[in-house]
């Protein structure tokens, strides 16, 4: 198991109530059951609309248990942004 950071944005920040904290996971899917199990609710459902990105690197459409958490990495969750 990897230590990761998650760091929530915009929408994601505000159901978390935090910018940030600390999960052990090995896979993507693991860190964002991790995730719905410490805040389920409204983060759950935001996040069902989030893209990520795992240490600057963009998931796009992988499946989530084949992407790979490295210890020390940081997992950035991005809902939909307003504007452009």
């Amino acid at each position: 198991m990897a230590k990761v950071t998650v760091r929530y944005w915009a929408a994601a920040k505000a159901a978390a109530g935090v910018a940030e904290e600390p999960y052990e996971a090995g896979t993507l899917a693991d860190a964002l059951a991790a995730v719905r199990e410490r805040h389920p609710g409204e983060l759950a459902r935001v996040l069902l609309r989030c893209s990520f990105l795992v240490d600057g690197d963009p998931v796009g459409k992988r499946a989530h248990e084949t992407v790979r958490l490295a210890d020390g990495g940081t997992v950035e969750v991005l809902p939909p942004f307003a504007g452009g």
